[in-house]
């Protein structure tokens, strides 16, 4: 990046670090820490499967609401929204709707069922229960943020839209950023969108992990585990299928992976199934990696049924008959992308960085920021401060210590996007 550039940025953090209203919000971050752990541990305790965010939603509308944020609703999608106004009348020289904003969001759902939430448990700054770290954190760091801010009177340079988005784990496939950027209302007016997603303070994540999810179907006669043996089995056909894919050479570079996560099939323990299906993620930093892979895998899978079809036939003498059919259904797509080194969001977190004292770095990871990136919108996805651990399982934590850093560092980089955007 040009030197004069991040020269800029720097100069333009540290002056808004100096002004009274920020240090006011920084007093805040660090004095209701308490407010804090509850909102988290609130949160936490209504469950949010995916497409089943509608509770949590709802409560973080509520919290807008109380907050003083504007113009708070549920939208079609299930996103909670609202928004803090510029505080500068110049900033209202175009209309409303052409005013450019920056975007801080964190997804409201969790992947785990709604029975598996349970009640959450505070040991002091300590927080366990699933989901706490993903993504309850960023949920509470947004309304810190939102809290912080109004509780100093520190308004912003430009329009921050506040949003709790749906769909980020799992099959919900960034459903709810997709939606929020095909929003004809907002999107055009998005530019820098900044993530709160799980634990930590020193790793921006500007590379959208790509990825590609299916399902492979296996279908057959299915019969009587006795008097219909030899009839092809869809399980032990998948489960070559699977073996085949096993067998699959992978990149070294671009990284590339596939996971089975899920296999399902047949009803009972005495009788030939009529179907078997698995679901395979599939992941890499380069799109057209993905697309061989994906390729590979159909070919694997179309290998193992044509071998299980000529055995049939070759025990028939019938060789026009195909038992045993397949469907590779895709069921998600992540889009991969990059944030430019030189762009102005990295360029202005840096100098945040730099000026805290905080040791970043970038990486990888597929996130909410994927759809932004992937549209040509300046994006990264960040931490929420304090640090977790067992994400995914059901004995996620998260601990609160160092949380203000965080918010601190969320707080002046939007302060500073937003001044950009004048």
């Amino acid at each position: 990046m040009p030197k004069t550039i991040a020269i800029s940025a720097f100069q333009t953090v540290s002056q808004l670090a100096g002004q009274p209203a920020v240090h006011r919000a920084f007093q805040w971050f660090h004095l209701q820490e308490t407010q804090l752990r509850e909102w988290h541990r609130q949160v936490a305790a209504i469950a949010a499967p995916p497409f089943g965010e509608a509770a949590r939603a709802n409560w973080v509308a509520e919290r807008f609401r109380a907050l003083g944020l504007e113009d708070v609703r549920i939208d079609d999608c299930g996103n909670a929204l609202g928004w803090l106004r510029a505080g500068d009348d110049s900033t209202k020289k175009n209309a409303e709707e052409f005013r450019p904003c920056t975007l801080l969001s964190a997804h409201l759902d969790t992947v785990f069922p709604a029975e598996a939430i349970g009640e959450p448990v505070q040991d002091g700054s300590r927080l366990t229960i699933p989901g706490a770290s993903d993504n309850c954190a960023g949920i509470a760091a947004l309304l810190g943020i939102a809290a912080g801010m109004r509780a100093a009177g520190l308004k912003p340079g430009g329009d921050l839209l506040f949003a709790c988005n749906v769909g980020e784990e799992g099959e919900g496939n960034l459903r709810g950023m997709r939606h929020l950027f095909a929003d004809q209302r907002v999107a055009p007016r998005i530019r820098f969108a900044v993530v709160l997603d799980g634990a930590g303070t020193d790793t921006i994540v500007t590379q959208g992990l790509g990825s590609k999810r299916f399902r492979i179907g296996i279908t057959g006669p299915g019969g009587h585990s006795w008097s219909d043996a030899g009839t092809p089995n869809p399980v032990l056909v998948l489960a070559n299928a699977l073996a085949e894919i096993g067998r699959i050479e992978l990149p070294a570079a671009p990284r590339t992976t596939w996971n089975i996560g899920h296999i399902e099939g047949g009803t009972s323990i005495n009788a030939i199934p009529q179907q078997a299906e698995a679901r395979i993620d599939t992941r890499s930093t380069d799109a057209a990696a993905l697309l061989r892979l994906e390729e590979n895998i159909y070919r694997a899978v179309k290998a193992a049924v044509e071998a299980a079809n000529r055995a049939v036939n070759a025990a028939s003498g019938n060789f026009r008959l195909d038992p045993i059919q397949f469907s590779i259904e895709p069921i998600g797509e992540r889009p991969a992308a990059t944030l430019p080194d030189d762009a102005r969001l990295l360029t202005t977190l840096r100098a945040v960085d730099r000026h805290l004292q905080i040791l970043s770095h970038t990486g990888i990871a597929s996130t909410d920021a994927n759809i932004p990136l992937s549209l040509g919108v300046e994006a990264a996805s960040l931490g929420s401060g304090g640090s977790g651990g067992g994400v995914h399982t059901l004995r996620e934590w998260f601990d609160a210590g160092g949380r203000d850093l965080a918010l601190r560092r969320i707080l002046l980089l939007l302060l500073a996007l937003a001044r950009t955007e004048l």
